[in-house]
């Protein structure tokens, strides 16, 4: 399976179970690993037939800053499903790092593997 990534991607939203947290913003940052075959791009050498990740972080970037979760869990899971039902790839991974939600720890978060289920 090949894999089209994204990481690094910084967003800013309201995320966090605490009351307090439901009135700041925070700093996400994102990874996301898709598969994606790509031996019709490598042989067309055409952006019409891969997954752009230009397009994938937009659509991410802003779902993510609209939004309003409690918990990490559910917002992976709904990138995820974004990802799947939106993109023409088969997984993905999704990795939320929350920097500075742990004193003590440089950072803390979830990774969620999915597949279609086509």
């Amino acid at each position: 399976m090949d894999i089209i990534y994204l990481h690094g991607l910084k967003v800013d939203c309201v995320i966090g179970c605490w009351e307090w947290e439901q009135r700041i913003v925070q700093s996400l940052v994102i990874d996301l690993d898709m598969g994606y075959a790509t031996h019709k791009a490598a042989e067309t050498d055409s952006l019409q037939d891969t997954l752009s990740y230009k397009d994938v972080a937009k659509r991410v970037t802003g779902f993510v800053a609209e939004s309003r979760f409690n918990l990490l869990e559910k917002l992976a899971e709904e990138i995820a499903r974004i990802i799947l039902d939106e993109f023409p790839a088969t997984w993905c991974r999704v990795k939320l790092n929350k920097f500075g939600a742990v004193t003590g720890a440089r950072d803390v978060g979830i990774i969620v593997e999915r597949s279609s289920k086509a």
